[in-house]
């Protein structure tokens, strides 16, 4: 694992100790990792809504329903 330092704004660090107080987190790079990889897979969601937005903007209409749409996006989510 990298080594890194980084520096936190009072209320963010608060906010980080906090969560490690109530036993939800056992530290703050633990923490960290977890917030960095709930926003890797929420910009994965994003890269495939947009990416089925453009195919469907170049190709007019999409042959794929709501509910299927809507299916494949919390697919996605889910992991």
């Amino acid at each position: 694992m990298i080594r890194q330092s980084i520096s936190f704004t009072e209320p963010n660090d608060e906010w980080l100790k906090k969560q490690i107080e109530s036993k939800e987190y056992s530290s703050k790079s633990e923490l960290v990792n977890d917030l960095i990889r709930q926003v890797r897979k929420q910009q994965a969601q994003i890269d495939w809504i947009r990416a089925k937005l453009e195919k469907a903007e170049e190709g007019g209409f999409t042959t794929d329903s709501k509910e299927g749409i809507l299916s494949q996006s919390k697919n996605l989510l889910n992991g």
